[in-house]
């Protein structure tokens, strides 16, 4: 068992750490949405699944049916 003592937080402290936040707040940018653009599915080619996996998402049916 350790002998440590976690030191007292002070009254202050969540007062403090809120109003980092706030002042951080503004830096903080949201990058705009990008769609995805649709591929054709004529496109898509050489995908390969290993067997495991196709087993696995065959046994998930219930799921995606």
């Amino acid at each position: 068992m350790s002998n440590h003592i976690a030191p007292h937080e002070s009254e202050t402290g969540l007062a403090e750490l809120r109003g980092d936040c706030a002042r951080m707040a503004p830096h903080w940018v949201v990058p705009a949405k990008i769609a995805p653009t649709p591929v054709a599915p004529s496109l898509i080619h050489g995908v390969t699944v290993p067997p495991a996996s196709a087993r696995l998402i065959d046994a998930m049916s219930e799921y995606g049916d």
